[in-house]
This record gives C-alpha cells, sequence and structure tokens, in this order.
C-alpha cells in the first residue's frame, strides 16, 4: 500500500512538474518602459493679483519587467517638485518593487504604491490635473517602503492588508514604527464598487484613519465619493482632521469627457487654536478632456478655493493641463 502511494505520489509530481517546465518554456521574459510627464499653464488670481505661468509638475521614468508569469518587478523615479515651494524639481526613486501574481493572490513588497487611496485615484481618472483627495491633502502618502498582500475571495469581494514605514517614499529613514492598513473591497453589482479602509500607527499617541468610498462607473459616466477621517494626525494628539470629495465625469465621444469635483476639507480645533485653519477649504473644480491620440491628453479647467480662513480671499484659477504617456 504504501509503495503504491509513493508511486502514485511520484507519478503525480512528474506531472505537475512537466505541467509547470511546460508553461515557464511557453513564458518569453519581456519588459516595457515607462513615461509619463504633467506639464500645466494656468492663470490664478486672489487678493487682486494674477499670477500666470507654465509648469512642468510632474516627470515619471522607469521600467517594469516580468520575469515570469508569477514574477515581476518595476522601477519608477519620480522628478517634482519636493515640496518647498520654489518650483526646483528633484528626483525621488517612488517605486521599486517587487510583484509576486498568483491566480487570486498579490503580494508587493519594496518600495511600494499604498493601498490607502489607489482605488480612489482610478475613480477620479484626471491624476494629471489635481491628485485625489488623501494624496492633494497629506492625509497619507502615495507610496512607501513596505509590504502588501490582497486576495480575491470572490467575484464581489477582496481584502488587502499592507504593513508601511509610514513617512512615504521621500523620507526613508527606518525607526520602530510601522503603519498598518486593513481594506475591504465589494462589488456588488456590475460597475458599483464600495471600499472601506482602516490603518493606524505609533505607540503612545495613535495615528488612525477611517476612509469609505462608493462609486458607480460604466463606459460613459462615473461618479464617486468619498469621506476620510483622521485622528492624531502625523500622531499629535487631538490633531484631528476629515474631509469629503465627490468626483464625477462623462465621456460623451471617444476623444472628449467632461468632469467635475468637489473637495471639503476640515479640522478640529485645539482649544481656541485652529492647527489646520491655513488649509481647511472647498475646492470646486470643472473640466474639459481632449484625448486626440492614444497617450496624450489636454485638459481646460477651472478651479476655485475657498479657504475656511475669513482673513484669506476666494483664489480661482483657469487651467490647461497635459499628461503624455507611453
Amino acid at each position: 500500500m504504501k509503495r503504491c502511494a509513493i508511486v502514485l505520489s511520484m507519478i503525480f509530481f512528474t506531472q505537475i512538474a512537466g505541467w509547470t517546465q511546460e508553461r515557464v518554456e511557453d513564458f518569453k521574459p519581456n519588459g516595457k518602459p515607462i513615461l509619463r510627464i504633467y506639464s500645466n499653464f494656468h492663470a490664478t488670481h486672489s487678493d487682486g493679483e494674477t499670477d500666470k505661468a507654465f509648469e512642468l509638475t510632474r516627470v515619471y521614468l522607469g521600467y517594469e519587467h516580468f520575469f515570469s508569469e508569477n514574477f515581476s518587478g518595476k522601477a519608477i523615479y519620480d522628478v517634482a517638485d519636493p515640496g518647498a515651494g520654489k518650483h526646483q524639481l528633484s528626483a525621488f526613486v517612488k517605486i521599486a518593487e517587487l510583484k509576486y501574481r498568483f491566480q487570486k493572490l498579490d503580494v508587493c513588497f519594496g518600495l511600494i504604491a499604498t493601498t490607502q487611496y489607489k482605488i480612489q485615484e482610478d475613480f477620479w481618472a484626471n491624476r494629471y490635473v489635481l491628485k485625489s483627495f488623501q494624496d492633494e491633502y497629506g492625509f497619507a502618502p502615495s507610496a512607501d517602503l513596505g509590504v502588501s498582500v490582497s486576495y480575491d475571495f470572490t467575484d464581489w469581494m477582496s481584502a488587502d492588508l499592507g504593513i508601511f514605514n509610514g513617512e512615504g517614499y521621500k523620507k526613508l529613514q527606518s525607526d520602530d514604527i510601522l503603519k498598518t492598513a486593513i481594506g475591504l473591497t465589494f462589488t456588488p453589482a456590475e460597475g458599483f464598487t464600495v471600499r472601506g479602509l482602516y490603518d493606524w500607527m505609533g505607540d503612545e499617541t495613535v495615528q488612525q484613519s477611517w476612509t469609505t468610498f462608493a462609486g458607480y462607473k460604466n463606459k460613459k459616466f462615473s461618479l464617486g465619493a468619498e469621506y476620510n477621517l483622521q485622528k492624531n494626525q502625523a500622531m499629535m494628539d487631538s490633531r484631528d482632521w476629515w474631509g469629503t470629495s465627490i468626483y464625477t465625469s462623462y465621456i460623451p465621444s471617444k476623444k472628449i469627457k467632461i468632469f467635475g469635483r468637489y473637495d471639503n476639507l476640515a479640522s478640529e480645533k485645539i482649544g481656541t487654536a485652529d492647527w489646520n485653519i491655513s488649509n481647511d477649504g472647498q475646492l470646486i473644480m470643472l473640466g474639459l478632456e481632449y484625448a486626440p491620440v492614444k497617450g496624450l491628453k489636454f485638459s481646460p479647467n477651472y478651479q476655485g478655493w475657498n479657504p475656511s480662513d475669513e482673513s484669506k480671499s476666494f483664489r480661482s484659477g483657469v487651467f490647461v493641463n497635459c499628461e503624455l504617456r507611453f
């Protein structure tokens, strides 16, 4: 009986090995370059003054290589303003990841895209015009050192877990504080997506974030809404802020898209101090996208910002944004 079991096991594993070898021999390693360029011309008006300028806001340069059907690697440089406000472009390594994909399982390791708002960004679909809510206002970085795992349990439910340094891709120093993020995504019917995510980071004072999103999309129309709440921002006690973002688009033809967005960012007072009042406010955006050829987009759009700080005046701007990618 044991001999029979051993023989059957040898036959089984021989067949599996042969099938795997056949699959490996059929696969040919390949790769592709990554290039995205964001630029704009804008004229903004505030406090009786008008500012006009051409800007090169961001350049992504990278390469993705597929080692096998299951393993791939990606490296992307992000060339952008480091945030000093002086419009001096600096280069950062934004993505340096190894990915494993098998059927319903995805595992990413290294300097990877975070999981906090990827779905929202895909629904918004106008990253070259403006970042999605959490990225724009600094709730979470778009990439970080860590590992993420996602699994599709059914056709309508998936879950993801991410563990990150928590400092983003521009600050890669390590410490003993990690950020953990757990998300659930539901697709109850064709075109509908519902997502919830919770993340936390810290020891004595814990930063906690809650994200909820619901959206609908088809070939012609999309509508998404998200609510974000973060307590103890930057692990500082009582620094709480929250916000809502609603965005929609309509595609009347293959080359034209009309889109709009509304944001509302607010924060909690600490005693009598408004710790984030200089950044709180409401955004109104309306735009048109024209894509003459694949990989090229132009978007004339209007952006208005109504600050919560009553000492500041309404800021309005007319932009013409451009995206080039292949």
